[in-house]
């Protein structure tokens, strides 16, 4: 049973908005935002909630918890999310404790408000010179509105045959502990560097190095291999082409130093060049 977190009218009112935005939630939150200012704004997923209940239970959410214990429920949930909104990284168990409220309970009002735990990302660490490089490179982007077309972003990734298991979040059910394992191959391990781009809304590749990615295969790709990959490119685009990569340390090696420089004249964004790649910013490849 859903908590009770609105008054009655308030319930009223999100139905009638709801029909008056033709079932759209989203401007359902803005229109009844407009309606009542000095209301808490219910967000789209409550519409969706509230006329759901309605429509396939016949009663609003929370009916009769309201008629249980009073006006002062709504105050008590209230608390609750006053509490996630002024510190997200809380625990459901803390938010608990605090209000001594069952555990479930919180649980239960933070979904009905279309509130739901999310996993924190990892991103690179940038250093204070690392904005400024960026924000140069984003710069020099925007001067021209279609330079981003001919700009053939590369990467490279090694892949191996054991992959990744994270037991972390690997769970087995059952009424006893069955002792479930994931087995690794140690002894026969192998991995391949594969290389990839995206040429505008093109995928280029991929292509496998079978060998270990030196600076000897790398310009040894470059020369043999990529004429032929982007054979299916345009002429036109191919003559405009800018090469971009992430500095890894094939491309520093002397010889694929002096291959861009020639093969792209003005055209090479990396460690080589006069356009420079900002370090830790994968964020700004489209690959």
């Amino acid at each position: 049973m859903m908590p009770f977190t609105f008054p009655f009218e308030g319930y009223a009112d999100m139905i009638y908005v709801f029909g008056f935005c033709d079932g759209n939630s989203v401007l359902a939150v803005g229109e009844y935002q407009q309606r009542f200012p000095n209301r808490r704004i219910p967000n789209r997923r409550v519409f969706t909630g509230v006329y759901q209940a309605l429509r396939y239970t016949g009663r609003l959410p929370g009916v009769s918890i309201a008629a249980e214990h009073g006006v002062n429920e709504g105050v008590n949930e209230e608390g609750i999310v006053r509490m996630v909104h002024r510190s997200p990284l809380t625990s459901t168990r803390r938010i608990a404790r605090r209000l001594r409220f069952q555990h479930t309970r919180v649980w239960r009002t933070l979904h009905a408000e279309g509130i739901y735990p999310y996993h924190v990302q990892r991103v690179h660490h940038l250093r204070p010179g690392d904005f400024a490089e960026r924000l140069n490179f984003c710069k020099w982007l925007k001067e021209s509105r279609q330079l981003h077309r001919y700009i053939m972003f590369t990467d490279e990734a090694k892949l191996n045959r054991d992959g990744v298991n994270n037991t972390h979040n690997s769970h087995v059910w059952g009424d006893e502990n069955p002792h479930a394992t994931v087995e690794s191959i140690f002894q026969q391990l192998f991995s391949v560097n594969v290389w990839c781009a995206v040429l505008d809304d093109k995928l280029i590749g991929p292509f496998i190095f079978e060998a270990r990615l030196t600076g000897e295969a790398c310009l040894r790709f470059l020369q043999e291999e990529l004429p032929q990959i982007l054979e299916d490119v345009p002429f036109d685009k191919r003559s405009r082409m800018y090469f971009q990569h992430d500095g890894a340390p094939p491309y520093s090696s002397l010889g694929v130093t002096n291959f861009l420089i020639y093969r792209f004249p003005g055209r090479c964004i990396g460690s080589c060049g006069p356009h420079h790649w900002p370090d830790l910013s994968p964020d700004l490849s489209s690959l």
